[in-house]
């Protein structure tokens, strides 16, 4: 199967099988991506830097350790994109902004570090919005050009979705990965919050920033959270509830408990994309390993958009003064306004604000208890036309403001044929157990690439 494949069709997971086996070098997949980018990228502009002299610098690098017996870190050479707001050495980090643009940092991101040490090459920057909020760049949707694919993290989602990079870094706010992931039909997983570092990434939300990332099956998405995710006695927290033999809550055969969530932007998703998410439950319940029980989440949920509203806008204002004040003619009159918008949140909101967040946090704890997985969509349906047409209300933010994990399955199509998501949550710090979830279906054939 994989023989009648082209290299840059292979998921990461299954190059790396081919690199192991000697059926390929790092060098001549790296060249595969390359040609494959400088011939669709000139359409998806997905890519805001792009160096493939340093990539087949790096790549020969790590098949000269093959070749020498070395010891090689989990991703042997894969190629990954890292949207721009990530420091990376030797690039720039432009953060989707004209002020930034061609700055260069003097380090790497954590996360970017951390793909380096498991010998991951660094393929270059993808597109992002400015200051990776609403203002979007050039990236259009691989699927049709005329509609938008997502947020901020629209770069690293259309690179994946066109076969320009197996795997991308992206970040997540309110909706920044799973709302691309949906439109452009990849895996987008954001992990527990802190689960992994933001050291050395563009800060927008003390409370609210997550890395994240893209692929194109759920094996690659658990090989990228084993690589950035941290790990070890020197983070308690997270040894104690991830690396002790605590990864997962669930016996040994055990019926995966599932609760169908509409959530309170139901309303708002399209008739197709609620009858396509309702047939999929159906099928769910068809499954022996699995019972579906429809649930709604409580009242005080219906308040999570305007307490996400008041917090992001407030930090915005705070964080993005500088650049307001000085360099406003480089900004976009969308970010402005939300500068403007959160100068005017007194400090006691943003602290209620923060209190309500806390306040959600255990409410939603406290319903997952007796549930392992929630599924609910992606997105009201498939993108939409125009790269600045505005997004509609969706559910995406109820889980960032909540820290739980939640991973974007590509599984629906919507009437002009462009790919929308179905979404699956689980208590915090249970991503193996979402990962286990998402590689059933995968393997049941109710989601695929």
């Amino acid at each position: 199967m994989l023989k009648n494949r082209k290299l840059y069709e292979l998921t990461a997971t299954e190059a790396i099988l081919k690199i192991k086996n000697e059926e390929t070098t790092v060098t001549e997949l790296i060249n595969a991506y390359i040609e494959r980018i400088e011939i669709i990228e000139p359409n998806i502009k997905a890519w805001e830097y792009f160096n493939k002299e340093h990539a087949l610098a790096q790549a020969r690098i790590i098949d000269k350790k093959i070749e020498n017996k070395e010891k090689i870190g989990n991703l042997y050479g894969l190629p990954v994109g890292i949207k721009d707001i990530f420091n990376t050495i030797g690039m720039p980090t432009g953060m989707g902004s004209d002020i930034w643009k061609n700055f260069t940092p003097g380090n790497d991101a954590r996360a970017v570090e951390y793909l380096r040490w498991a010998d991951g090459i660094i393929l270059g920057k993808t597109v992002t919005a400015e200051f990776a909020v609403h203002h979007p760049g050039p990236t259009v949707n691989p699927h049709n050009y005329n509609h938008s694919p997502g947020t901020s993290s629209s770069g690293s989602a259309a690179a994946v979705a066109s076969n320009m990079v197996p795997l991308a870094l992206g970040s997540q706010t309110a909706g920044s990965t799973i709302r691309p992931s949906s439109y452009c039909g990849v895996f987008g997983m954001k992990p527990s919050f802190g689960l992994i570092p933001r050291t050395g990434i563009l800060k927008t939300l003390d409370t609210l920033d997550h890395v994240s990332f893209m692929s194109r099956s759920v094996d690659d998405l658990k090989l990228l959270l084993d690589v950035l995710r941290v790990k070890g006695a020197n983070f308690p927290f997270v040894h104690q509830k991830m690396d002790k033999g605590m990864r997962t809550n669930r016996s040994k055969g055990e019926k995966w408990r599932v609760a169908f969530v509409k959530t309170p932007a139901w309303e708002n998703a399209y008739d197709y994309a609620q009858e396509a998410i309702c047939d999929f439950v159906e099928k769910l319940e068809a499954l022996d390993m699995v019972t579906v029980e429809s649930v709604e989440l409580p009242e005080e949920f219906s308040k999570a958009h305007d307490i996400h509203d008041t917090i992001y806008t407030k930090a915005l204002s705070y964080y993005f003064m500088e650049e307001y004040e000085k360099h406003r003619d480089k900004i976009s009159d969308e970010f402005c306004q939300l500068v403007e918008n959160g100068k005017k949140i007194q400090k006691r909101e943003y602290i209620d604000g923060l209190e309500s967040q806390r306040q959600l946090n255990s409410l939603l704890e406290h319903f997952l208890g007796d549930k392992d997985i929630i599924i609910t969509l992606s997105t009201a349906g498939e993108a939409m036309k125009g790269l600045h047409t505005p997004d509609i209300k969706d559910s995406c933010l109820i889980w960032t403001l909540c820290h739980v994990p939640a991973i974007s399955l590509p599984a629906f199509k919507g009437p002009n044929g462009l790919p929308f998501g179905a979404q699956i949550v689980s208590s915090r710090y249970r991503d193996y157990d979402l990962l286990a979830f998402a590689g059933m279906l995968e393997r049941e054939g109710l989601i695929q690439y």
